[in-house]
């Protein structure tokens, strides 16, 4: 089981973050054994901080947990090995160039059979590492490559969309598929199922594997916390996503195979994946 999360703001917003005490909100404690990774937005390149190691036993952790980095929009997860075993070639998020600019991609679940389905060296983005979730994302850039090109601007965003939403059907046919991708330009998320930890043990996928907070109604604090997690908005525009809800207030249980795109805090579009 793994801890997604996930943040779109309009202006660059102070992301103050222990991943350790984050991962407790969905039910881990010493489960969170497999690494951890997170990724800053800053316009087309991406700061990818990640380690194979427990959150709990890292002082990168405590490192980032001191720091305000400043960004638009974060990626961040907290693994549970699932399929690949717990290195750095393993570890999310994930990172690729495409369209000069950096795409990173995250998952929570397994895909069942993908590596039996696609050939991953027939793929010009192909794998590093061993896990389902590297292989899906690299699937997703060669479908998405046809409508990038160097130096063009991004594509529609309605065409991008359309491409991940397809994918995301396709691939929850294969298991639980909770992604979050973004092109530097796009928020892109995926809610399907997850599993939960109850009184020690793993319950079989369900939904809502994510959950959504609009921060509109934050204003004129500007800033939210839980545990483990502070930001600070210049303004009220932004969106959280994270595999359950960080606190009582404004979280949306999203659908079982529900697609979004959000851009600067703002959500552009919707759709079912079923």
């Amino acid at each position: 089981m793994c801890e997604l999360f996930s943040m779109s703001s309009r202006h660059p917003s102070a992301v103050n973050y222990s991943l350790h005490e984050f991962a407790k909100h969905g039910g881990l404690t010493h489960s969170n054994e497999s690494g951890w990774g997170i990724a800053y937005f800053q316009d087309r390149d991406a700061l990818l901080i990640r380690e194979a190691e427990p959150a709990s036993d890292s002082p990168w952790v405590d490192f980032i947990a001191r720091q305000d980095l400043m960004s638009r929009c974060v990626i961040a997860h907290v693994r549970l090995a699932s399929v690949g075993a717990p290195t750095l070639h393993n570890t999310h998020p994930f990172r690729r160039a495409l369209g000069r600019r950096y795409h990173v991609f995250a998952h929570n679940g397994t895909l069942h059979g993908i590596h039996d389905r696609h050939d991953a060296d027939a793929l010009d983005d192909r794998p590093v590492g061993e896990t389902d979730s590297e292989l899906a994302f690299c699937l997703l850039l060669q479908r998405l490559r046809s409508h990038w090109r160097d130096g063009g601007g991004e594509p529609a965003i309605d065409t991008r969309f359309a491409v991940f939403a397809d994918f995301a059907a396709e691939m929850r046919e294969l298991g639980s598929a909770n992604f979050l991708y973004a092109d530097g330009d796009v928020l892109f998320v995926h809610a399907d199922r997850r599993i939960h930890e109850e009184g020690g043990t793993f319950s079989d996928p369900r939904p809502p594997g994510l959950s959504m907070r609009d921060c509109a109604a934050l204003a004129p604090e500007r800033e939210w916390a839980c545990k483990g997690l502070k930001i600070g908005f210049p303004d009220e525009r932004a969106i959280l996503f994270a595999s359950v809800p960080l606190d009582d207030n404004g979280w949306e249980a999203l659908p079982e195979g529900t697609a979004l795109a959000v851009r600067n805090g703002k959500e552009l579009a919707r759709r079912s994946t079923m």
